[in-house]
């Protein structure tokens, strides 16, 4: 099969230099007001290299059931780099904080490719989130007089560049677990294009099928905003 013009690009997945948090919140100051609900929709960006159930499988990597609290590098039958390996240590709150934040700064040679996730509010979120999926979930308690939420954090759109439009969840949480939102919207591909690349990362690059419904209204999305006009190109006139 012939790789994609673009592929080179797309495969490699971004990772964005995040600044520092500027409040006095810190992930465990959240997580006692932490919605798993929330955490359970990022947990999207994850589910297509993890399974967070009780004996799910494998995928690019283990599955998380139980991660929260237990060791670094502990689940059986999974090959860990090196580095991950050397790291040691718990999947404390802090340590998970850390590495969903970056996970290349805080582990140089990690094979996870996720570029990290900015707010502490998502990373609280989806910390609870992986918390409940546990045999003995952690308590977490409330800590005296810490910082609400910024309310325009929490009302900002949430899907970057992309398009609002039906699919733009799907297609988001899909994306940008590896990507930035830029390299998918610049792509400007026909619904055959992006089938063809939807293949070759699948077989050339060891990303899991998009399962149904989820593949067709993804492929519709991009199909119909970012196709060879990419008619919502950012800055383009129309």
């Amino acid at each position: 099969m012939r790789i994609p013009a673009i592929g080179a690009t797309l495969g490699l997945c971004l990772t964005i230099a995040l600044p520092a948090i500027s409040t006095a919140e810190t992930v465990a100051d959240l997580l006692p007001q932490a919605d798993s609900a929330k955490g359970e929709k990022a947990f999207k960006k994850c589910k297509a290299c993890h399974t967070v159930d009780q004996g799910g499988k494998k995928k690019t990597g283990p599955n998380l059931f139980g991660i929260v609290g237990a060791p670094v590098a502990s689940v059986d039958g999974y090959k860990y780099s090196k580095a991950l390996v050397a790291l040691g240590g718990t999947w404390s709150v802090d340590q998970l904080d850390a590495f969903l934040t970056k996970p290349k700064a805080l582990v140089k040679g990690t094979k996870m490719t996720f570029a990290g996730m900015k707010k502490a509010t998502d990373r609280a979120n989806l910390i609870a989130y992986l918390n409940q999926n546990s045999d003995a979930p952690l308590s977490f308690e409330a800590t005296p007089a810490t910082v609400n939420a910024n309310a325009a954090e929490e009302d900002a759109y949430e899907y970057g560049i992309l398009f609002d439009a039906p699919g733009v969840e799907e297609t988001y949480y899909a994306c940008s677990a590896c990507h930035s939102e830029m390299i998918v919207a610049q792509q400007g591909l026909s619904r055959d294009g992006w089938l063809e690349l939807f293949e070759w990362m699948v077989e050339d690059q060891g990303m899991d099928e998009f399962e149904e419904p989820e593949r067709t209204i993804i492929l519709d999305y991009l199909t119909a905003h970012y196709g060879e006009d990419r008619p919502n190109f950012p800055g383009k006139k129309n």
